[in-house]
């Protein structure tokens, strides 16, 4: 069990403690004033080299990396694969040996591999890791900002602050995770960020995107789509993942609208504080309704925005690892 991340890799949420998580939502949330200054920057790594190694495209998720490590005053290379060494033939592990050679103190990297982000790690030990989403495996960054998203707002409605909650907010909270579970990273993230914190997870989805190992997973399967709306607090919906084939997986997507899709008549059911996520994009009228994405119980754009402190926070532990003051 990994107690904290300061000073190591971050591959994964799997064996990530409920203690090293607050650290990470805690430390966030000093991160978050800095985001709202009109001078954006702190030095807490300067200095520093950070590589962000996108092999499959997510502009979230890569603009979100650069805008931290640079807001953290980081000297960043940002590699642009459709023109690199990578497109003439050029094996991961050379291409890291190339990039290595300029000095890195971490990689951001997006794979299509599961498994790519250890690969990494153990290529250059010497190199923090931070995977930003390998394959069918995991992208932990979005699992921690979907739950500091929770904790922000879930603090706010009590008239806290998130830091003086710790993780208390998450003790039998009721999280719903809705959609294409067997494609995607963020489920597994999510449900490994939501389960250490504290809180009850359930799935919901069509037999043919549930993945073959759900059973050792540590959530309940739904039977009941519309009853189990009504007993979650968050619903966490997923986006069907086209490029990866789930057009196969469902008969269509309107039978998919019509038997899990959040749509408007299936909102009005919903308990007024039931929070509503998604980690984008949206297929619109597909997994959610226009109509409900654009509600207040919707809270997709906070979570665009905690984007930049979360991946702040984590390259502050991984890389300075150090008990530093934010400037």
């Amino acid at each position: 069990m990994i107690d904290s991340i300061r000073g190591q890799s971050l591959l994964s949420l799997h064996d990530v403690s409920r203690e090293a998580l607050v650290e990470v939502l805690d430390t966030a949330e000093s991160f978050v004033e800095v985001h709202q200054r009109t001078i954006k920057k702190v030095p807490a790594l300067k200095g520093r080299v950070v590589a962000s190694l996108f092999f499959e495209e997510s502009t979230r998720t890569r603009l979100s990396f650069e805008t931290a490590a640079k807001r953290l005053s980081a000297d960043v290379l940002s590699l642009a694969v459709a023109s690199s060494s990578v497109k003439k033939g050029e094996s991961l592990r050379d291409t890291i040996a190339t990039i290595d050679a300029l000095g890195l103190d971490a990689v951001v990297l997006r794979h299509r591999s599961s498994g790519a982000a250890e690969q990494v790690s153990r290529f250059v030990p010497h190199v923090r890791v931070i995977n930003a989403g390998d394959g069918l495996h995991q992208h932990p960054t979005q699992g921690l900002l979907d739950a500091f998203t929770v904790r922000q707002v879930l603090a706010e409605r009590r008239g806290l602050t998130a830091s003086e909650t710790g993780a208390t907010l998450f003790d039998g909270l009721r999280v719903l995770i809705v959609g294409d579970i067997v494609h995607s990273r963020v489920a597994r993230s999510d449900v490994d960020a939501y389960v250490a914190l504290g809180a009850q997870v359930r799935v919901a989805a069509p037999g043919t995107l549930l993945p073959i190992d759900i059973e050792t997973w540590p959530v309940e399967v739904v039977e009941d789509f519309d009853e189990a709306l009504v007993w979650a607090d968050v619903i966490g919906l997923l986006r069907l993942q086209n490029e990866r084939g789930t057009g196969s997986f469902v008969p269509s997507l309107r039978e998919f609208t019509t038997t899990f899709g959040l749509t408007a008549a299936r909102a009005r059911r919903l308990r007024p504080e039931t929070l509503i996520m998604h980690p984008g994009p949206i297929n619109r009228g597909v997994e959610l309704d226009s109509v409900v994405a654009d509600l207040p119980a919707a809270i997709i754009e906070r979570q665009v925005s905690n984007g930049v402190p979360i991946r702040m926070a984590v390259l502050y532990l991984t890389v300075a690892g150090a008990n530093r003051e934010v400037a």
